[in-house]
């Protein structure tokens, strides 16, 4: 019963910047792990930033140092602010959180993110 919205993808040039927001239907403290993933054409699905435990943020080393994960809990929402943005950071980006409730892992629909050159 946990939906998540994500919104703010779209095209840049490398260089640029994008932030991503995820919006839940769901109080984020009511939620565990939240964090954001892609998908880049013919590749598997990774990790691009989540809270660990004690709610420390932890990227993926491609990332590291130019995406910054954030949340504003009165707007139930999850941000992912992107930096420096490389061709290669081009994917779908999906928002992820598992409900504290039930142990359940929810999924947004994705937002598009093009780096072009």
């Amino acid at each position: 019963q946990v939906q998540l919205v994500e919104s703010g993808g779209g095209l840049v040039q490398a260089g640029g910047s994008l932030r991503l927001s995820c919006v839940a239907s769901r109080s984020i403290f009511s939620m565990n792990a939240m964090g954001w993933y892609r998908r880049a054409p013919g590749k598997q699905r990774e990790l691009v930033a989540q809270f660990s435990s004690g709610d420390v943020a932890n990227y993926a080393d491609s990332v590291k140092g130019r995406f910054t994960i954030s949340t504003d809990n009165a707007k139930n929402t999850v941000y992912l602010q992107m930096n420096s943005l490389k061709p290669e950071d081009t994917a779908v980006y999906y928002c992820n959180a598992k409900f504290r409730a039930t142990g359940l892992t929810y999924w947004g629909q994705g937002t598009q993110v093009t780096v072009s050159s």
